[in-house]
């Protein structure tokens, strides 16, 4: 079983996606099905990133051991895929089951009063088959595929409430963006195919240069999965898709959009890797675009009534301070030694913050599910007094806040400090943005607070109770992941998150692995 783990990470819950339909007379089953599948792929994670700590980079071939097949006519035709799976790929496979499980739990009871469930499901778990795809392939193409799957399978879950307009035109909106950034992806593989006539990523990564069909896919690749991470200027869909998708699958979009931004990494990292002179221009290029899309984020969310749409806004400016944070080591990475270990840094405060981001933001979101649950509305102009009906949601909010916030001893002050102090040490005017964006953030948590849970309770809201018990435990999981990541970051950097970055900075280990294509 162990040799095949990266196998059935992936058939375990595609198998479950097709069986899940199964279940339309007995929703509740489907449910409890996606919650089984989805602790499955948990164990699953655990126990691959166990097994590259031991082994380093795992290789597991899908198909014929050899890589192609060749006709009469001499074309070759490729048969096989390849997955590398290194530190960071099983940092986010651990990232992308273990909210797609909490998503599922959550679920459970928040859109139990929901019809077409069995679809619901079965789209949740084709999401999270697309995430782990796309952290876990070594090839292109396969890349693109699994892209494709979490696009469809995304924005039909954004658009699932079709009977609220807004539901429906985030879906398309989603849906284009996700298309024309697959498109984008696709060109970006031809080019390369013509070029390398292979599209394994170890393999093309020794052999790319500074051709100027590779920096026109270069363009494209970047610009594509920049697009689907939400960044500055290509943010726009962003707010609606996380505001009109339930909150039991926020979790899981949050993790399909780093999964983008992980793409982002790998091309940047990994497939130019030998274009020293142009990635330190491209590590300026992202550390702008991270502050931009911090500070534009941050101060969006400031004027949002809508207690979702503010969280949503907030998503886009804490992609931000992974870009920057991964963007000041993109910059220093093959300079003197002393730069290259504070660029290590920095790019372990950017990733992670991404599973921080991933666990206090999806915590939120899942918190305004639940005044939505309870409250029938998201405007924050008509609640209040909420602290003494829902004593759980208001603690598991004030933690997220903090979190979120970069406040002492919880997990985004890690990440964040970080951050800080690396990109200070490039560019002093980089660390205040990001200061200044945290002080920004607090102010707009302080303001939902104070509107939604303090004050007199409203009379209509008088027979208000706590959310069913599904949607406090999902609540209670990540409030405890937001104390405990804080409180011991030290075991979390040196267990999943240095690791993750080593697999990215030594690129030289990754390549060895391009004989195999």
């Amino acid at each position: 079983m162990i040799e095949h783990l990266p196998a059935l990470i992936i058939a375990i819950p595609l198998f479950g996606a097709f069986i899940a339909p199964l279940f339309k007379k007995k929703q509740s089953i489907a449910a409890v099905w996606a919650i089984l599948i989805t602790a499955v792929t948990v164990i699953l994670s655990l126990m691959l990133m166990y097994q590259v700590r031991l082994h380093g980079i795992i290789v597991y071939v899908f198909g014929a051991d050899k890589p192609t097949i060749v006709l009469p006519s001499g074309y070759k035709v490729p048969i096989r895929i390849m997955f590398e799976i290194d530190g960071i790929g099983a940092f986010m496979a651990i990232s992308a089951t273990l909210m797609s499980f909490v998503g599922a739990l959550y679920s459970y009871s928040h859109v139990k009063a929901e019809s077409g469930l069995e679809k619901y499901y079965a789209l949740l778990l084709l999401l999270e088959v697309g995430i782990l795809g796309m952290v876990l392939t070594g090839d292109l193409f396969n890349l693109f595929v699994f892209l494709e799957i979490a696009g469809i399978a995304g924005s039909a879950l954004v658009g699932f409430r079709n009977y609220r307009g807004e539901a429906s035109e985030a879906g398309i909106k989603y849906l284009i963006v996700s298309a024309v950034a697959s498109l984008m992806v696709l060109f970006a593989i031809g080019i390369l195919y013509g070029e390398y006539g292979n599209l394994n990523l170890a393999y093309i990564s020794r052999r790319v240069s500074l051709s100027t069909l590779d920096m026109i896919a270069f363009g494209l690749l970047f610009a594509s999965f920049a697009m689907k991470c939400g960044s500055v200027p290509m943010h726009y869909w962003v707010p609606d898709a996380y505001t009109e998708v339930p909150a039991g699958i926020n979790p899981v979009l949050l993790v399909s959009t780093y999964a983008s931004l992980y793409a982002l990494f790998r091309v940047s990292f990994t497939l130019f890797a030998n274009v020293s002179i142009s990635l330190e221009r491209v590590g300026w290029i992202m550390s702008v675009l991270g502050v931009l899309t911090m500070f534009i984020g941050v101060t969006m969310a400031l004027v949002q009534k809508d207690v979702k749409r503010l969280m949503s806004y907030h998503a886009i400016s804490q992609t931000g301070y992974m870009l920057l944070g991964v963007g000041v080591g993109l910059t220093v990475l093959h300079n003197s030694d002393a730069l290259a270990e504070f660029g290590r840094t920095a790019m372990a405060g950017g990733i992670f913050h991404i599973i921080n981001h991933i666990i206090y933001k999806s915590l939120l979101l899942m918190t305004a599910g639940a005044l939505f649950y309870v409250t029938g509305t998201r405007n924050l102009n008509e609640m209040g007094g909420l602290a003494r009906k829902m004593p759980i949601t208001t603690l598991c909010f004030i933690v997220g806040a903090a979190a979120i916030s970069g406040l002492p001893p919880f997990n985004g002050f890690a990440s964040k400090f970080l951050i800080y102090e690396s990109s200070y040490r490039l560019n002093p005017l980089l660390a205040v943005f990001a200061m200044v964006t945290s002080i920004l953030t607090l102010a707009s948590f302080v303001k939902v607070f104070a509107s939604a849970f303090l004050g007199p309770p409203l009379e209509k809201f008088e027979n208000v109770r706590e959310v069913p018990r599904p949607m406090i435990v999902a609540m209670v999981i990540l409030a405890l992941l937001c104390i405990l990541f804080g409180l011991f970051p030290d075991v979390v950097l040196n267990k999943i998150v240095y690791p993750a970055v080593d697999a990215l900075i030594n690129v030289a280990q990754y390549q060895s692995w391009g004989g195999l294509a």
